[in-house]
C-alpha cells in the first residue's frame, strides 16, 4: 500500500545528478571500449601505402617475385572490409553475452578481442605476415560490435532519466575522439610512415589495459542485478553509490514496476523480439534509425572526402591535416550534442540531423558536377562536407543509440541491441562494399542516392518516432502501446496511466503520438 500511494503522489522528482562515481564509470568503460571502436576505423587509412608496400616486400620474400595489383587490391580490401563484418560478429555476440556475463562483465570480457589482435597487429612486421593483420582486423572488429552496442546500454541503464541522453552521447562522443587520434597518429611525422605503422597499429590494446585494471572497481547495472538476477540489495548498493544518496526508493520502486511488467513476457530471443506485436514499433524504429545513420553517406562522405579536397586545390602533403580539421569538427560538434540533448530532445535533433545531411548531400551532388567548369565551386564542396559532418554529429550519429537503450525495457533489451547492432555493422559493410561501384557508375551522382534515405529518414522519423527524453522505460512503453495497440501489463492487469479517482498519475504521465 505505501509502495502505491508514493508512486501517485503528484510530487516534484529529484533531479538525478552527476555523481563522481557515475561521471567515472562513463569516462572508463567511453574511453576503454568506444574510444578504440573509432581509433580502428580510421587508423589503417593514414599509413595505407606503407602497409600495402609491407604486404608486397612479405610477398617478394616468400615467393622471390613482386605480389600482382589485383591480389594486393584484394588483400587489402579484406584487411578493410573484415572489420565490419567483425563488428556484425560481436553484435551477434551482445545478447547471449549481457545477460550471462551482464553489462560490466561482457565489457570487462570484450578486451580479450582488444588486447589479442593489438599485440597481433604490432608484431605483424616483425612476424613477416599480413595474414595476421587481416585475422586481427576481425578479431578486433568483434570488440567494436561488443562495445558498440554494450556501452550505450551499460550507461544508459547507470543513468537517471534526465541525463540518460547526455550520458547515452559519450559513448559516441568517444568514438569521433579515437577517430581524430588515429588521423592525428596518422599524420607522415608521426606514426604514420614506414616504421611507425605496426605501433599505431597495436595502441588500440592500451585502452583496454586501462579498461581492465579501474572497471572492476565501479558497479554493475541496478537494473540488471534487480531485474534479472534479482538481487535486491546489491541493485540497491549499486544505485546508492552511483546516486551518491542513501535515498533511491523511488528508483527501485519504478524497477520493481518495470520487472512485474515483463513477468510474463520473460527474457526475449531475437526470434520472441521479431514475433511480439507490444514491441513491433519499436523494432521497426531501430532498424529505421540504424539504417539511415549508416546508408546516409556518412562513410562515403569520408571516403570521397580527399578527393574533394585535392580538386580544391589543396596540396596532397596538406590534405591529412585538412581531413584531421574535419575530425576535429566532427568531436567538437558531438561535444555540443552532450549539452543539448536534454534541452532539444532526441526527436528534433535527429530531424534536424538528417535534415542537414539530406541539403548537403543535394548541394554537394551539384557542386561536384560543376566544380570543374567553375573556379569556386570546389570550396562549395568543401563547405558541404563539413556541414554534412556537423549535421550527422548533432543527430544521425549520437541519438539512435540512446534512442535504442530508451525504447526497450529490461527483458528486451539485449534482443533489440543484438538486432540493432547487426543492421548498423550490416549497413557499414554494404556501404563499404558497393560504393566503390556506386562512384565509378554514378560519379558525383551517388550523393543523391545519400540524400534520398536521409529524406526518408527524417520523414519516418517525423511521422513515427516520439520525443523520449526525461521519460522511464516503462512511460515510453506505455508511449508506444498506442501505435501497436497493446497494454502494458503489470502482472496479470494492464497498466493504466491514471490513478483509481480517474486522475492522472504524475508517475506515470505520457505524451500521446
Amino acid at each position: 500500500m505505501e509502495e502505491e500511494k508514493n508512486l501517485g503522489k503528484p510530487l516534484e522528482e529529484r533531479r538525478g545528478k552527476l555523481t563522481v562515481v557515475l561521471m567515472l564509470a562513463t569516462l572508463i568503460s567511453a574511453f576503454g571500449s568506444s574510444f578504440q571502436y573509432g581509433y580502428n576505423v580510421a587508423v589503417i587509412n593514414s599509413p595505407s601505402l606503407f602497409i600495402q608496400q609491407f604486404y608486397n616486400t612479405t610477398y617478394v620474400e616468400r615467393y622471390g617475385r613482386p605480389m600482382e595489383d589485383s591480389f594486393l587490391t584484394l588483400l587489402w580490401s579484406l584487411s578493410v572490409s573484415m572489420y565490419p563484418l567483425g563488428g556484425l560478429f560481436g553484435s551477434l555476440m551482445v545478447a547471449p553475452l549481457v545477460n550471462k556475463l551482464g553489462r560490466k562483465g561482457t565489457l570487462l570480457f570484450n578486451n580479450i578481442f582488444s588486447v589479442v589482435p593489438a599485440v597481433m597487429m604490432g608484431v605483424s612486421e616483425i612476424a613477416k605476415s599480413y595474414e595476421i593483420i587481416i585475422v586481427a582486423r576481425v578479431i578486433v572488429g568483434i570488440c567494436a560490435g561488443l562495445s558498440s552496442n554494450v556501452v550505450p546500454m551499460y550507461l544508459g541503464e547507470l543513468s537517471p532519466k534526465n541525463l540518460r541522453g547526455a550520458i547515452g552521447v559519450v559513448p559516441q562522443l568517444f568514438i569521433t575522439i579515437g577517430i581524430l587520434s588515429a588521423q592525428v597518429l596518422g599524420i607522415r611525422s608521426i606514426l604514420g610512415n614506414n616504421t611507425g605503422w605496426p605501433l599505431m597499429l597495436g595502441l588500440t590494446g592500451i585502452p583496454a589495459l586501462v579498461e581492465l585494471l579501474l572497471l572492476p572497481f565501479f558497479p554493475e547495472s541496478p537494473r540488471y542485478m534487480l531485474i534479472q538476477k534479482g538481487d535486491d540489495k546489491t541493485a540497491r548498493r549499486a544505485l546508492q553509490r552511483l546516486r551518491g544518496s542513501e535515498d533511491v526508493d523511488r528508483e527501485m520502486d519504478e524497477m520493481r514496476l518495470e520487472h512485474q511488467s515483463e513477468q510474463a513476457e520473460g527474457r526475449l530471443s531475437v526470434l520472441n523480439l521479431l514475433s511480439l506485436r507490444s514491441l513491433r514499433w519499436q523494432l521497426i524504429s531501430i532498424v529505421a534509425m540504424n539504417m539511415g545513420q549508416q546508408l546516409s553517406g556518412i562513410n562515403a562522405i569520408y571516403y570521397y572526402a580527399d578527393s574533394i579536397y585535392s580538386s580544391a586545390g589543396v596540396k596532397e602533403s596538406n590534405i591529412q591535416y585538412v581531413t584531421v580539421g574535419t575530425g576535429a569538427v566532427n568531436v567538437f560538434m558531438t561535444i555540443t550534442a552532450v549539452f543539448i540533448v536534454e534541452a532539444a530532445g532526441r526527436r528534433l535533433l535527429l530531424l534536424i540531423g538528417f535534415g542537414i545531411c539530406c541539403v548537403s548531400c543535394a548541394l554537394l551532388t551539384v557542386a561536384l558536377t560543376f566544380q570543374e567548369s567553375t573556379e569556386w565551386m570546389p570550396y562549395v564542396s568543401i563547405a558541404c562536407v563539413i556541414v554534412y559532418v556537423v549535421g550527422h554529429a548533432v543527430g544521425p550519429s549520437t541519438i539512435p543509440y540512446v534512442v535504442t537503450t530508451e525504447m526497450f525495457r529490461q527483458s528486451s533489451r539485449p534482443a533489440a541491441f543484438m538486432v540493432a547492432g547487426s543492421i548498423h555493422w550490416l549497413s557499414n559493410f554494404t556501404v563499404g562494399l558497393v560504393f566503390p561501384f556506386m562512384e565509378s557508375g554514378l560519379g558525383s551522382y551517388s550523393f543523391i542516392i545519400f540524400c534520398f534515405i536521409c529524406l526518408a529518414t527524417l520523414f519516418y522519423i517525423w511521422l513515427v518516432v516520439p520525443e523520449t527524453k526525461n521519460k522511464t522505460f516503462l512511460e515510453i512503453s506505455q508511449m508506444f502501446a498506442h501505435r501497436n495497440q497493446v497494454d502494458i501489463q503489470v502482472g496479470n492487469a494492464p497498466l493504466k496511466p491514471e490513478t483509481g479517482d480517474g486522475r492522472e498519475d504524475d508517475a506515470f504521465k505520457v505524451t500521446a503520438f
